[in-house]
């Protein structure tokens, strides 16, 4: 989770306001060091150096920068039917860069959470799980959330 410069429409006339957050996927080195990546904010299209695990620096002038990666860059290493799902679900580049890093590592019964919707004390939602190279299941589900 990463935090940007920018604020959502909703919260800007709070007396302090909430900087938008968004999900990156990061890859680790035998190191256990995050491989340096650039991402976009998926609000203001800021471009963040991510160099550790949460951590990022907002690059200067560097918007609409060809280094990111995009949906359809991952959407040429994706199976179709996973790219027509995650279309469908608009489910968030981290999400799509998770399940090509599972499948480039065969990392298999994987699931992933898809969508994910909260609604009156309930969190309703989709999980996709990885079986192999041409298998997925989709699964629904429902769970009460925890209060404090």
């Amino acid at each position: 989770m990463l935090q940007c410069h920018c604020v959502l429409p909703q919260y800007r006339k709070l007396p302090d306001p909430v900087f938008h957050k968004f999900v990156a996927f990061s890859r680790i080195d035998d190191e256990d060091q995050v491989i340096p990546k650039l991402v976009s904010c998926n609000n203001c299209g800021a471009v963040h150096n991510v160099y550790e695990i949460g951590k990022s620096e907002i690059l200067p002038k560097k918007e609409n920068s060809n280094a990111v990666t995009t949906e359809v860059e991952l959407a040429m290493a994706l199976p179709s039917d996973l790219v027509k799902i995650f279309r469908e679900y608009k489910v968030d580049l981290a999400t799509w860069e998770e399940v090509l890093f599972i499948l480039d590592e065969e990392k298999w019964n994987t699931t992933i959470t898809m969508l994910s919707e909260e609604d009156e004390g309930e969190v309703h939602g989709k999980t996709l799980t990885i079986l192999s190279p041409d298998r997925f299941r989709v699964s629904s589900f429902m769970r009460k959330t925890i209060s404090d």
